[in-house]
């Protein structure tokens, strides 16, 4: 496997790399750790040129990437310490943009990020770099919250989206030993914009009633037959079926079963914006509880 870890010197990016420490990765996997600084005319910014930048900001831009080459050989060191064989890196330059432009020249098979944890939209979706990160990235992105993926949940609609988040813990030797409980949400409220009159009229009531049962059979229906699909497969699974908001409901699962990672797919049409905007996979990244790795489909249609 192929795997890039992005810190930035804080505890959320010093949790990224446990939590890569603490992942039994196959044999010859290539691991590589980087951290972004911003240029010299990124950090002081303006419109001038390089020219007009003082000698004292030079010497303040050479530090910080003094200090971000000693972070990431900390975490060198760090996966060392259990085996692991890896290279360090500073990058210069935009953060989310090198981070995604080195995962795609390694051709990553999946992108490591720290979270600042949960908060307001502001302070963990609109200003993460993780977040862009995710919205941008080819590769699978695991947002890491926790140091283990002994405890999975499968978000699983049966789309080709979660299919594709599915298709990794049956093809990455690293979840073989893993527990997985395959969750589908039924969401029975009807939207404000479907055209319906209120479910709570005589002509409506039946028909609301029949399709909401027939959505119950078929997410049960769709949670029995993965859950099948991966012990077909050698993986430990269980399905669960709920009913309410997906994001809620799938968050609310992890907690239950006090779950280290999430696993899900997201459309990803239009990056981060869509991310922001309201999506499932935002509301999860936003709020759970623990580690979450989302996948998106891949830009070249393979």
């Amino acid at each position: 496997m192929r795997v890039l870890i992005a810190t930035d010197s804080s505890p959320s990016a010093a949790q990224a790399v446990a939590l890569v420490a603490g992942v039994p990765w196959p044999a010859g996997t290539d691991i590589q750790i980087v951290e972004a600084v911003e240029t010299s005319r990124a950090i002081f910014g303006g419109p001038w040129g390089t020219s007009v930048i003082v000698e004292d900001d030079i010497a303040l831009h050479d530090e910080l990437v003094r200090m971000a080459g000693e972070s990431v050989e900390r975490a060198r060191a760090r996966c060392a310490a259990v085996g692991l064989a890896c290279r360090a890196t500073v990058l210069q330059g935009r953060p989310a943009t090198v981070i995604v432009e080195a995962a795609s020249a390694m051709d990553a098979d999946l992108v490591v990020v720290g979270s600042r944890g949960r908060g307001t939209i502001e302070s963990m979706v609109l200003g993460s770099v993780s977040a862009e990160v995710v919205g941008q990235a080819a590769s699978p992105v695991l947002v890491a919250r926790g140091s283990g993926i002994a405890r999975i949940v499968l978000a699983w609609d049966g789309s080709e989206h979660a299919r594709r988040a599915a298709s990794l813990l049956t093809a990455w030797p690293i979840f073989g030993g893993s527990a997985v409980r395959v969750v589908s949400v039924t969401d029975t409220r009807v939207p404000w914009w479907s055209g319906f009159p209120e479910t709570g009229t005589p002509t409506a009531m039946p028909i609301y009633l029949d399709a909401a049962e027939a959505a119950r059979r078929a997410h049960d229906t769709l949670a029995t037959e993965m859950a099948a699909e991966l012990r077909a497969n050698g993986i430990d699974a269980e399905p669960e079926h709920r009913e309410g908001d997906a994001a809620t409901q799938i968050i609310a699962a992890a907690e239950a079963d006090r779950a280290d990672l999430i696993v899900m797919g997201t459309h990803g049409r239009t990056g981060l914006t869509r991310l922001v905007a309201g999506s499932v996979a935002r509301n999860v990244l936003h709020h759970a509880p623990c580690s979450v790795l989302v996948t998106r489909p891949p830009r070249d249609g393979r």
